[in-house]
C-alpha cells in the first residue's frame, strides 16, 4: 500500500491481537483503515503491529473491562490519528467448559463484565470522543451462542445474547448518526475457539454445508462490510457467518 491508498478512517478493535479480533483489523487495514488494536498481552500486540504495518497501526495493552484501559484505548486512537470512525467490540472471554446450573456466580459475572459490560464502556467512550458529532459504525462481535442454546457454554451464550441486544438498544438510540450491528460467528478455527474441534476438525467440519470451519478472515471480511458504504442502510441487524450450521437446525 501507498500512503495515496489511506481511506482516512480509522477503526478501534478489541481483542485483535490473534484470531477474530486481528482477521478484522487485517480486513480494515487492507481496505486502506488504520486501526488501533488491544489486547492483554504486549508481546502479541506488538508482533501484530507489526504485521499489519507500524504507519498504520497502534496497540494499547489492558483488559477490556478495565475502564481505565478503555478510557486510554480511545484518547490514544484520538491522540494518534484524530478520529474514531469505527469501533468493532471483539474482546470475549469464556472460561468454563460445564453446566449453568453448577456455575460460579463470579465467573458469570467476569463473562459479562468482559463480553457485554466493557463492549457497552467502549461504546459510550467512541461515541462521545468522536461518532456523536461525526458519525460512524459499530459492529459487535456476538456468536451463533447467543442465538440458540448452548450445552456446556451457557455463561458465554447468554452474554452474547445480551450483546446482540446491546446491539439494538445502541442502534436504536445513537441513530442517525451511528450504525450499530453485530456478527454471530459459529466455530472459527482459533485459539479461543480451539477446545471446539481440536483433534476432531474434520469431523467437526463435516456439520456445516459449506464442509469446512470459519477462519478469522470470514470475520473480517463481514466487519468490512459492516463498516463500508455499502451498508449505509443497515443499522440494529445480526448477521450470522455460520458457515450454513443453522440450516442443520431441527433436523435431528
Amino acid at each position: 500500500m501507498t500512503s495515496a491508498e489511506l481511506s482516512g478512517k480509522v477503526a478501534l478493535v478489541t481483542g485483535a491481537s490473534r484470531g477474530i479480533g486481528y482477521g478484522v483489523a487485517e480486513a480494515l487495514v487492507a481496505r486502506g483503515d488504520r486501526v488501533v488494536i488491544t489486547g492483554r498481552n504486549e508481546d502479541a500486540l506488538k508482533e501484530a503491529v507489526e504485521q499489519l504495518g507500524a504507519d498504520r497501526a497502534v496497540y494499547v495493552a489492558g483488559k477490556a473491562h478495565d475502564e481505565a484501559h478503555q478510557a486510554v484505548a480511545v484518547e490514544r486512537a484520538m491522540e494518534v490519528f484524530g478520529r474514531v470512525d469505527f469501533l468493532i467490540n471483539n474482546a470475549g472471554t469464556n472460561p468454563v467448559f460445564g453446566p449453568i446450573a453448577d456455575l460460579d456466580l463470579n465467573v458469570a459475572r467476569k463473562v459479562f463484565e468482559t463480553n457485554v459490560v466493557s463492549a457497552l464502556g467502549f461504546a459510550q467512550r467512541a461515541w462521545h470522543a468522536w461518532q456523536k458529532d461525526n458519525g460512524g459504525a459499530i459492529v459487535n462481535i456476538a456468536s451463533v451462542a447467543g442465538l440458540s442454546p448452548s450445552p456446556f457454554i451457557g455463561a458465554y451464550g447468554v452474554s452474547k445474547a445480551a450483546m446482540i441486544n446491546l446491539t439494538v438498544q445502541l442502534a436504536h438510540e445513537f441513530a442517525p448518526k451511528v450504525r450499530v450491528n453485530a456478527i454471530a460467528p459459529a466455530v472459527v478455527k482459533t485459539k479461543f475457539a480451539q477446545a471446539l474441534y481440536e483433534g476432531r476438525e474434520e469431523e467437526a467440519a463435516a456439520a456445516y454445508p459449506l464442509g469446512r470451519l470459519g477462519v478469522p478472515s470470514d470475520i473480517g471480511g463481514a466487519a468490512a462490510f459492516l463498516t463500508s458504504e455499502q451498508s449505509d442502510w443497515v443499522t440494529g441487524q445480526t448477521l450470522v457467518v455460520d458457515g450454513g450450521i443453522f440450516l442443520n437446525a431441527g433436523t435431528g
